[in-house]
């Protein structure tokens, strides 16, 4: 699940949905926004449900906080190698939020990270997130 800013809305309801039905699995997050101190949505309860174990990870990105930028895509790209083995093992991607950057660069990116974990070819790369697409392993709900 990427969920930037107020993206990270539908992400919380899933989480929660886990927590009670018991559901399992694995689930990541990449959450990300300007200043961790003030945009940290819900920072205690993702927090309480990692360590809980409902959420396996949690990634954070805050632009703001430091000299350089830093985004979710970035940490996508830190963490290709696994985020290729959930793919590749059948994993859901879900992505919500800032249609016009963020939804970008987080396609962008997943593209990267398929192509140079799987060693495709970007013909190959783009087949693979189509057929995720088709199989509904591959959502966007941005605005």
């Amino acid at each position: 699940m990427v969920g930037p800013g107020t993206g990270i809305a539908p992400f919380r309801s899933f989480i929660q949905e886990r927590a009670v039905s018991g559901a399992a699995g694995r689930s990541w997050l990449f959450f990300g926004d300007q200043h961790e101190a003030t945009d940290f949505l819900y920072r205690d309860e993702l927090e309480n449900y990692q360590k809980s174990g409902v959420l396996t990870r949690l990634e954070t990105a805050f632009s703001r906080d430091s000299a350089q930028k830093l985004y979710v895509q970035h940490k996508m790209l830190e963490n290709s190698k696994e985020l290729f083995e959930w793919l590749d093992n059948g994993a859901y991607f879900y992505v919500c939020g800032d249609k016009q950057h963020m939804a970008k660069d987080v396609h962008n990116t997943l593209i990267d990270v398929i192509e140079k974990e799987g060693s495709m070819t970007r013909d190959a790369t783009e087949a693979y997130l189509e057929q995720m697409q088709e199989q509904g392993r591959y959502q966007r709900d941005v605005y």
